[in-house]
């Protein structure tokens, strides 16, 4: 395909406009996210969809992922279609920042998410999966009881983020921040999708759930910040808020603004412990239907770490346990799209995009496209052996998006993955309950409708 810019003979862009009625219907039988996939597979890779009054440039092909954030980065940010996010929920953290703000955000915190910095938080994966692990011994282990997987994979990531971030410990508190986070997740995601836009500041029962929620998290971090600041600096533990608290802006010589903290905890709790949950729920799915990965995966796994826990060196003995997990996140990846707004007029496989228009890259359809991806729907972890990777387009892959605003905390979110994955499919053999077949669909990020019940099993 052609992506060279031509400025002189623009080709008019395809579009397709459903009616209400044929929308509803659509989405009601096969789901936001299979709607659009048989959009994309019906119109192609470049094309503007229209939902009632808002429409949006669909992305899926590789050379156009690359040309909005990467070669063609100046002309895209996260401007208006972050500005609910921003408004409710992240402020100008660094997820929703843009410009010299983010620039400055971004250079400030990303020696603390390097492969080697997010090392440190090593021993906090392995004990927040030992505690999960005897949890599950002691509850759930041959009981013939399904637990639903994503929220038994959202109370250990969520722990994991309160440990690493706030160096709090779990129990009550971990409940009651990650089912107030939750909320204001599922209040936000739905927001779009509502028929009928209601107000924030009337007095709905899930408008008033939401402003619960908020004050109750903001609070939360605004009184670990003051606690911590009634201390000796030497008294502060070794966490993501000490850093951000005492790391200087080297441009301004000053400290981040109590405000910026408060938006980045909430940040970092928000995108860091829900994304890695789906992405682990999907794997013991993925497992359970492909038997003989999990068979390659358990000899892995019982020839490295026998009865131990894994150290650093002994991930980088397994090699196929991360392959699996990059199958995961190609197949399931937990932000099945994202969007990009266009700041200034652009060009795109010469086509025109204006200023103002947003763009959904669609990685859910990237990661499946037949062009790059032989077999797209079969769930094959040897695509990731070196080889077969290296020969690959470098854009047909970004679960995490791609680029200089690729998501800070991939590497915190592959190596807890990393270890959760080897350290619970040593002990356990995970199984959906019979006769389940999930609804595979998105509210914001990945999910079940009908969710992932699952049954475990001792190994």
């Amino acid at each position: 395909m052609n992506t060279a810019l031509s400025i002189d003979t623009p080709r008019p862009l395809k579009e397709y406009a459903p009616s209400k009625l044929e929308l509803l219907k659509a989405i009601r039988r096969e789901g936001f996210l299979g709607w659009m996939m048989n959009t994309w597979r019906q119109h192609g890779d470049l094309l503007r969809v229209r939902m009632g009054s808002q429409s949006f440039v669909l992305v899926t092909h590789p050379d156009h992922v690359r040309h909005v954030n990467v070669t063609g980065r100046e002309h895209y940010d996260k401007a208006e279609s972050y500005d609910v996010l921003r408004e409710l929920l992240l402020g100008e953290g660094i997820v929703t920042a843009t410009g010299d703000a983010w620039r400055r955000q971004r250079k400030l915190m990303a020696p603390f998410f390097t492969p080697r910095g997010v090392e440190k938080f090593f021993p906090i994966f392995i004990s927040d999966t030992q505690r999960l692990i005897e949890h599950w011994q002691s509850q759930h282990q041959g009981s013939g009881r399904p637990v639903e997987m994503l929220d038994e994979m959202m109370q250990v990531t969520a722990a994991v983020i309160l440990h690493s971030v706030f160096s709090t410990d779990s129990g009550e508190t971990l409940m009651r921040i990650k089912n107030s986070i939750e909320t204001l997740v599922t209040h936000i995601s739905s927001l779009r999708t509502r028929p009928i836009q209601v107000p924030m500041w009337f007095p709905t029962p899930g408008n008033l759930r939401f402003h619960r929620a908020h004050k109750l998290v903001t609070a939360y971090i605004q009184e670990l910040i003051a606690r911590r600041r009634a201390l000796p600096t030497e008294q502060w533990p070794d966490d993501l808020l000490t850093k951000l608290m005492t790391t200087k802006d080297e441009e301004t010589g000053t400290f981040m603004a109590e405000q910026l903290l408060v938006d980045n905890g909430l940040t970092m709790f928000a995108a860091g412990h829900e994304t890695t949950a789906r992405t682990l729920s999907f794997l013991w799915y993925a497992l359970s239907q492909n038997p003989e990965v999990e068979r390659r995966l358990h000899a892995e796994l019982d020839a490295v770490l026998g009865d131990a826990p894994p150290t650093l060196n002994d991930l980088r003995k397994l090699p196929y346990t991360l392959q699996v997990v990059k199958e995961v996140l190609r197949l399931y990846p937990a932000a099945p799209m994202y969007a990009r707004d266009a700041v200034a007029d652009d060009e795109l496989d010469g086509v025109r995009i204006p200023a103002g228009t947003m763009t959904l890259v669609f990685s859910y359809a990237t990661h499946r496209h037949p062009d790059f991806w032989e077999e797209p729907e079969r769930f094959d972890p040897d695509r990731w052996l070196p080889e077969r990777e290296s020969a690959r387009h470098a854009h047909a892959y970004h679960p995490f998006a791609i680029g200089p605003r690729i998501c800070l905390g991939n590497n915190f979110s592959l190596l807890e993955t990393h270890v959760m994955a080897a350290m619970l499919a040593r002990r356990f053999k995970l199984r959906m309950k019979p006769g389940h077949v999930p609804q595979i669909d998105m509210s914001g990020t990945l999910g079940s409708r009908n969710g992932l019940p699952m049954l475990i099993e001792a190994r």
